[in-house]
């Protein structure tokens, strides 16, 4: 393998990390006491450093990269998603930190890690960091549509976060496909030659992912209810993503022994990211009055969506290039568009009865000293916001991805791709 990399081609990352110094001493100031017993701060903390990063880490030869750019690209986003989501609620030109505005960095940084699984060892490590800067600003703007614009309840972040960070990678991975390229076995002179294929796991690096998807699991209850304003609301959103994640998880293990190529067998892929699925799909109605058997209903509906999705679906777009190699579609795309899906359905059905004094948390729009929304608007509206992100991300993923192309950005040939070589000094 050719060398071609720099001793500092990670240097204008500096650029930008100085850049974002420069803001944070123009526009950032503390923002007192006000935010500070805001919570999931901690728990989801903990996901994505941990669960996102060892998720990841199931590829044979490349956990070096999972982790390692799992955390480089965390520690950026969440610095730039701070000052990108800040700037649309500025006060006096002037930002104002607390423990709430970090939280909603971190998940905002889900959104790019989201993005990154898709990506996984097909991108360069000059891509992913340009991609990651791109994405979060247009994230930070979709968001600010679907909360502030469209006023859509969406406290989990299944439409916002998790369908916008798929369909944003699967965007890229569209821009990124290699024409009339035989993906997988390489050539020398016109002749084949025998390779390894690293796109796949060992019995040792699915292990090391499974810690990333039990932390995930035992956090998600921590991500969806953080941003929750009152303490009912917090504790309902906590049980129905717990009872959502527990019923994903059941489904999961019947259904992978089920569909799996060798009968009676459960497939690892599947236990670890379509037990994940229940906290993605209750993410967006996880605050509202679903019922406990609707929040287990919603895991398992979950469950057979990201199963079946990655038996079946997975395969067809491999086959006409479209790579998504951590099954991102399938843990967050599918179930995210479920989730928004059933926020329509919830919204329509909303009463006063039923709500009471909360209508105004739940649904900011509702209330009757804001705009006053009918059940039927509100629904309406769920759906737009749902609608535009997944043309915004699938959109702008592909244009970002097709930007990432250029020769700057030094793409990875087939042969490096799935390789931590490339980019580590390796023992």
């Amino acid at each position: 393998m050719v060398l071609k990399y720099t001793a500092f081609k990670y240097a204008p990352i500096m650029v930008f990390q100085l850049i974002l110094m420069v803001l944070y001493f123009i526009f950032v100031r503390y923002g007192g006491a006000a935010e500070v017993n805001v919570k999931g701060f901690e728990g989801t903390h903990v996901m994505i450093f941990i669960g996102f990063g060892f998720l990841m880490t199931f590829l044979k030869k490349y956990c070096y990269s999972a982790l390692g750019f799992n955390w480089l690209i965390a520690a950026m986003v969440i610095q730039w998603a701070l000052l990108c989501q800040s700037f649309y609620h500025m006060k006096d030109n002037t930002i104002f930190v607390t423990k709430k505005s970090l939280l909603e960095a971190d998940i905002m940084s889900a959104t790019v890690l989201i993005t990154f699984g898709a990506l996984l060892g097909i991108a360069s490590g000059l891509q992913l960091l340009f991609i990651a800067i791109v994405e979060t600003a247009v994230a930070c703007l979709n968001l600010w549509l679907v909360s502030d614009v469209f006023k859509a309840s969406d406290v989990g972040g299944s439409i916002a976060i998790h369908t916008f960070g798929a369909y944003f990678g699967i965007g890229v991975s569209m821009a990124l496909r290699s024409r009339g390229e035989d993906t997988t076995t390489p050539t020398t002179n016109g002749h084949h030659v025998t390779s390894v294929n690293l796109n796949g796991p060992t019995y040792v690096s699915d292990v090391t992912a499974m810690i990333g998807s039990i932390f995930l699991w035992i956090y998600w209850p921590s991500f969806n209810s953080g941003l929750t304003t009152t303490d009912a609301e917090y504790q309902r959103a906590v049980v129905n993503t717990y009872l959502s994640l527990a019923a994903a998880t059941v489904t999961t293990f019947v259904l992978s022994a089920g569909v799996n190529k060798y009968p009676g067998r459960f497939d690892m892929v599947h236990i670890q990211n379509s037990t994940l699925a229940g906290g993605v799909a209750v993410g967006s109605v996880c605050n509202m009055h679903i019922g406990a058997g609707g929040a287990i209903a919603v895991g398992i509906g979950a469950g057979v969506i990201s199963v079946i999705g990655y038996r079946f679906l997975t395969p067809k777009l491999a086959k006409i290039g479209i790579l998504d190699t951590c099954g991102v579609n399938n843990l967050h795309g599918m179930p995210g568009v479920y989730s928004g899906l059933l926020s329509i359905l919830f919204a329509a059905m909303v009463t006063n009865e039923e709500y009471g004094t909360e209508m105004g948390t739940v649904f900011q729009a509702m209330s009757k000293d804001t705009d006053g929304r009918t059940a039927g608007s509100q629904a309406l509206y769920q759906f737009i916001a749902l609608a535009v992100t997944l043309g915004v991300s699938l959109v702008s993923g592909f244009i970002t991805g097709l930007m990432s192309k250029l020769s700057m950005f030094e793409s990875l040939k087939i042969a490096e791709r799935y390789d931590d070589e490339v980019n580590w000094e390796l023992p």
